[in-house]
C-alpha cells in the first residue's frame, strides 16, 4: 500500500506541474477550438485507444460509461497519467522539431451498489499551442502578400461525471456528462508593405455536453459496445485588441473591446466496439466512431469540416492469473488507429495515422494495480498543397491504481 501512495504522489505532483502548461504544439491547433485531445485511461493507448466494449472491473475505461456497471464491489479505482511528445513539423522547404510534456488525465472509480459504480475525471479536452513565423501568404482578390506571424496557447478543459448501471448479468447502461471549459488566447501580427496590424485576441468558451453508452456480455469471451455523444453547443465570447503601425505612427485602434462571437458546436458522435478473448489469453478489441462535423453547418476562416470516422484496433496478451512470477504477470500489447480528420484545408484533409506498442507492469499481487507504459509513433497531415507534415514519437504513462475498501479483517 505505501508503494502505490508514493507512486500516486509522484504522478499527482507531475500533473499538477504539467495541467497549466499548454498540451500541444501542433501547428493545426490553431483551427476551431484547437487540437481535439484523447485522454486514454488505463492500457487504453496501447491498444491503439479501443475499448468501447471492454468492461470498467480492473481499470476506469472513459470510452463507454456503461463500462463502469462492470466494476467490482468493494473496489476503489484511481488513474492518472501523462505523456511526453516529441514532434518533427515539415513543409516543402522547412523541417524543425520540438518536444513538450502533457498531462492527460486524473480519474477516480468507486461502486455504489452491486450493480452500478460512478467515476469523475478532470482531462484536458483541446489545446490551441502554436508558433508561426514569417509565412507568406496571398491577399485574396489581388495579386500582392503578406506576412503572417502568429502563436496561441489555452484550450478547454473537460470535467466528466459518469455513471453506470447493470440489468442482470449481461446488460449495462451508462451516461456521462461533461461540463467543458476554458480559453484560448491568440495574437497575430499581419504585416502589408510598411504597415503592421497586431490582433491580439483572449476567447473564452463554456458548454455542456452528455453522452449515453452501453455494453452487452454475450457471453464470457465476446463483449459488444455503443457510444453516442449528443451534439452540443459551445458559448464563446471574446476580448481583443488591436493596434496599428506605419512607419513611425502608431494607432490604437481598440482596446481590450468584448464581443459576442459565434458560438462553436459539438457534432453528433457515434460510437460502436467489440471484444473478443481467446483462450490463449488474447484480448482482441476493434471500434468504429462516425462524428458528424458536417451537420453542425459551421466552418473555420481557413478550412471546412467534414464528418469524420475513427477506426482503432488492438491486441493485448497476458498469461494466466495463477503463475506467481512476476514477468508472467505483465501484459503485452499492441494498437492501431486512423483518424480520417474533420478539417479540410485547401481541398486537403488533415488525417493521423498511429501505431503503438505497450505494458502493463503489476505494482502489486493482491489487486488490479499497474503502471502502464505505452509508445506511439503516428503521422499528421502531408506536405502537398502547402501543408504541413507532423511526425511524433510519443511516450505515455498511466498509473492505474485499485484499492479494496470496506472488507472486514479475517484474523485479528
Amino acid at each position: 500500500m505505501k508503494n502505490k501512495i508514493a507512486l500516486a504522489s509522484l504522478f499527482m505532483l507531475f500533473t499538477i506541474n504539467t495541467f497549466s502548461q499548454s498540451i500541444s504544439s501542433s501547428p493545426y491547433s490553431m483551427y476551431g477550438l484547437g487540437s481535439l485531445y484523447d485522454s486514454d485511461f488505463g492500457s487504453i493507448s496501447s491498444i491503439g485507444s479501443s475499448g468501447i466494449a471492454l468492461p470498467s472491473n480492473r481499470f476506469i475505461n472513459n470510452l463507454n460509461p456503461a463500462s463502469l456497471g462492470y466494476m467490482y464491489q468493494n473496489h476503489f479505482l484511481f488513474d492518472v497519467g501523462g505523456k511526453s511528445i516529441l514532434s518533427t513539423y515539415e513543409n516543402s522547404s522547412k523541417k524543425e522539431s520540438r518536444n513538450n510534456f502533457q498531462f492527460s488525465h486524473i480519474a477516480l472509480a468507486f461502486p455504489v451498489t452491486s450493480k452500478s459504480a460512478v467515476s469523475v475525471a478532470l482531462q484536458p479536452y483541446s489545446s490551441a499551442a502554436f508558433k508561426i513565423s514569417n509565412l507568406l501568404l496571398p491577399i485574396e482578390n489581388s495579386a500582392d502578400t503578406y506576412v503572417l506571424n502568429a502563436s496561441g496557447s489555452g484550450g478547454l478543459n473537460d470535467f466528466d461525471l459518469s455513471y453506470g448501471y447493470r440489468i442482470g448479468k449481461k446488460i449495462a447502461l451508462g451516461i456521462s456528462t461533461n461540463f467543458l471549459f476554458g480559453n484560448t488566447i491568440d495574437n497575430r501580427d499581419y504585416t502589408v508593405s510598411n504597415s503592421i496590424t497586431t490582433i491580439n485576441k483572449k476567447s473564452y468558451y463554456n458548454g455542456v455536453r452528455v453522452s449515453f453508452g452501453s455494453q452487452v456480455q454475450i457471453d464470457s469471451t465476446l463483449s459488444l459496445g455503443v457510444n453516442f455523444k449528443s451534439p452540443s453547443q459551445i458559448k464563446a465570447s471574446k476580448v481583443q485588441s488591436v493596434i496599428s503601425y506605419n512607419n513611425s505612427i502608431t494607432t490604437t485602434i481598440e482596446t481590450d473591446a468584448n464581443y459576442d462571437v459565434d458560438d462553436y458546436y459539438l457534432p453528433l458522435e457515434i460510437g460502436v466496439g467489440l471484444s473478443k478473448v481467446f483462450k490463449n489469453n488474447l484480448n482482441f478489441t476493434i471500434d468504429y466512431k462516425k462524428s458528424l462535423w458536417n451537420g453542425t453547418n459551421q466552418s473555420d476562416i481557413y478550412g471546412n469540416y467534414l464528418n469524420q470516422d475513427k477506426f482503432a484496433m488492438g491486441f493485448s496478451y497476458s498469461k494466466t492469473k495463477s503463475i506467481r512470477s512476476y514477468f508472467d504477470r505483465i501484459q503485452y500489447a499492441t494498437g492501431f488507429n486512423y483518424d480520417s480528420g474533420f478539417l479540410e484545408i485547401d481541398n486537403k484533409r488533415i488525417n493521423n495515422l498511429s501505431f503503438s506498442v505497450g505494458v502493463s507492469l503489476p505494482v502489486e499481487n493482491q489487486t488490479f494495480s499497474t503502471l502502464n507504459v505505452t509508445y506511439s509513433y503516428g503521422q499528421k497531415g502531408s506536405i502537398s498543397n502547402g501543408l504541413i507534415k507532423e511526425n511524433y514519437h510519443k511516450i505515455s504513462l498511466n498509473l492505474s491504481l485499485d484499492g479494496i475498501w470496506f472488507v472486514k479483517r479475517k484474523f485479528e
